[in-house]
């Protein structure tokens, strides 16, 4: 009896993970699917396209400006951290949504208060780093 009892959780078992498989082998042949799509959009319209390169249509371009000069332009540095910055600020205020909702759900009070505490002390380490920088300084 135990023998039968030990080979139907076995079988349960199995039913269970080829279910839990065959949802993941739909997500799997979906994307492969989508591969397969983009991978014959982009190859007929490379067989598609008529290629006739001239030289005007092989100069840089931009908002109906002849290029003047050369065409690599230096870029500041400190415009990247700013945005880098806007990132990091608006994934807070994304995160500080959820948090907010999961923090009124009853017994979740003191783990979710640590827990964003412990997310905006990260934060303010690299808001500190930023300002220890000069990062913050309008020059």
């Amino acid at each position: 009896m135990r023998e039968t009892l030990g080979d139907s959780s076995f079988a349960a078992a199995n039913v269970v993970a080829a279910g839990y498989f065959r949802s993941y082998s739909v997500v799997g042949l979906l994307a492969l699917i989508g591969v397969l799509f983009v991978a014959v959009a982009f190859g007929a319209g490379r067989l598609l396209r008529p290629v006739v390169p001239t030289p005007e249509k092989l100069l840089t371009y931009e908002c109906g400006v002849d290029p003047v000069g050369e065409g690599w332009a230096h870029t500041q540095v400190r415009y990247y951290v700013y945005a880098f910055l806007y990132v990091i600020f608006a994934v807070d205020s994304i995160f500080l949504f959820p948090w907010a909702t999961v923090f009124a759900a009853p017994g979740y009070g003191a783990t979710t208060l640590v827990e964003m505490f412990i997310f905006l002390g990260f934060l303010a380490v690299g808001l500190l780093y930023a300002y220890k920088k000069g990062v913050l300084a309008w020059t």
